[in-house]
């Protein structure tokens, strides 16, 4: 998540569309200059005297989703250079850094230190999001068993998954398993027992990664990573920044033995035989969900998790190193230069992790660039994009990016300054008390498809978010061709 406290990084909120809807309209009949009085057998009686208008038509409202023009005329360096000129000298911005793309070529056009290692807070996602698509398929679910132990004994495994939920209905995240289930399926089995004991052996090292501060643990900005929680180890499992439990494996276990009337001091946690028999079984949401909450509400525990997904994919170690090395590979493979990658987590927390600006705005480039099954062949000089076969992969990342002004972390930003750039900008937030940056893509005046990494370092999140979203308006505001 993009910060915990008040001094630290502001929290992104939830927001809904509101649509208008057509308005009833009343009318007092008026007979001789007194009001009619209505008979008892009478509709109107039935209103209090009023009669109903029918609502006024007010035409219908079809959302829909264009692609960009694939005629609209291509940016020049010099056009962008020129409309970033007065917002990428802000002092506000600190120790800047950055990179802007025209996705329909793959030109970099305006670039300040794009090699240069900066703390890219959470935007260190993208990274994770493009290597999970790169690797993993998009329907896979995370499975949380239980199994007959010792006599009297049941036996909860953690294989992952940190959306299984305490709530019956509408959990933290989408589409949640829950714990109510599992103990359902208990009872239907006809198991009786009075001890649960909780196996989180699948991951392995530390559950806090280097450059973590324990208070954010508190504070909600995180859990130890283990391999069974419920809600992301939310304690108030309707929040986002709801303080965490430093036991989400024992909680898991005292959760169900609750919904199976288990006294929670029969609970333990230990690493139990896997060949005893499966009394229940629930899955998680499908990987594509679940990258989706992970990005849109930039949750840290969903991506550590998600990473220690991609390492047992990738035959890794389930841990903070494994989970980072399986990162690296699968961009690697994909051809993206991870030269000057340092990371200590995958969700971005830690202030130790290093990204150049370039390596994002690559892999936001690489999502955006048109295919051959999306390009329009246009009667102008532009040549037809070349198959880039990461392209077909890595849209999905996209679709997962916050909207400005509108969805996640980017909800209430755009909103009262630099407004250009709202309902345009789709981009990763990151935020800590150390940094900020913004990585995605904006369509230009021109229609044209930008993509950006803007990094800023050594500024409070309160000054230096403003002048990145000024960054990111003035390419909306471009006509840069």
């Amino acid at each position: 998540m993009d910060g915990s406290n008040p001094g630290s990084p502001v929290r992104g909120r939830r927001s809904r569309w509101l649509w208008p809807s057509a308005v009833l309209v009343a009318v007092v009949v008026i007979a001789g200059g007194f009001a009619a009085i209505a008979q008892p057998w009478t509709p109107e009686f039935r209103h209090g005297g009023l009669t109903v208008a029918p609502p006024p038509d007010t035409g219908q409202v079809f959302p829909e989703l264009v692609p960009a023009r694939a005629d609209a005329p291509a940016p020049t360096a010099a056009g962008i250079g020129a409309a970033l000129a007065p917002v990428v000298g802000s002092p506000d911005l600190g120790a800047f850094a950055g990179q802007v793309s025209d996705a329909g070529s793959g030109t970099v056009l305006w670039s300040q230190d794009p090699a240069k290692t900066m703390i890219p807070s959470s935007t260190a996602k993208v990274l994770l999001v493009a290597a999970a698509l790169l690797t993993l398929p998009d329907d896979q679910r995370i499975a949380t068993t239980v199994l007959a132990g010792a006599p009297g004994e049941l036996v909860l495994v953690g294989g992952g998954d940190p959306t299984l939920t305490t709530r019956a209905t509408g959990g933290y995240y989408t589409d949640g398993a829950k714990v109510s289930e599992l103990a359902a399926q208990v009872r239907a089995a006809g198991t009786r027992a009075n001890a649960i004991v909780v196996d989180n052996s699948l991951y392995t090292g530390p559950t806090m990664a280097a450059g973590w501060d324990p208070i954010d643990v508190p504070e909600g900005s995180i859990a130890p990573i283990e391999p069974i929680m419920t809600d992301g180890g939310r304690l108030d499992p309707s929040a986002d920044y709801s303080p965490r439990t430093a036991e989400p494996a024992l909680d898991a276990g005292r959760a169900l033995a609750a919904e199976l009337g288990i006294d929670p001091a029969a609970v333990r946690v230990g690493a139990a035989a896997r060949n005893g028999r499966q009394i229940a079984k629930v899955e998680s949401a499908p990987l594509r969900v679940r990258l989706h909450d992970m990005m849109i509400h930039s949750d840290n525990v969903l991506a550590e998790t998600i990473g220690r997904e991609l390492a047992i994919a990738s035959g890794q170690p389930a841990s903070f190193a494994g989970a980072v090395a399986a990162t690296s590979a699968a961009l690697t493979k994909a051809g993206f230069d991870v030269s000057a990658l340092t990371l200590a987590d995958n969700s971005g927390l830690s202030v130790d992790d290093r990204v150049p600006p370039k390596l994002l705005d690559s892999i936001i480039a690489a999502a955006a660039k048109p295919t051959p099954a999306t390009t329009v062949v246009s009667t102008d000089s532009q040549a037809r994009p070349e198959n880039d076969p990461r392209a077909t992969a890595l849209a999905p990342l996209l679709d997962n990016l916050p909207v400005a002004g509108g969805t996640g972390t980017l909800a209430p930003r755009f909103v009262t300054q630099n407004r250009q750039g709202a309902g345009w900008v789709r981009a990763k937030t990151g935020t800590l008390s150390v940094a900020s940056a913004l990585v995605g893509y904006v369509l230009d005046r021109d229609g044209r498809v930008l993509t950006f990494a803007l990094m800023s370092n050594d500024r409070p999140p309160e000054v230096s978010r403003p002048a990145l979203d000024a960054v990111a308006g003035a390419l909306r505001n471009c006509g840069c061709s």
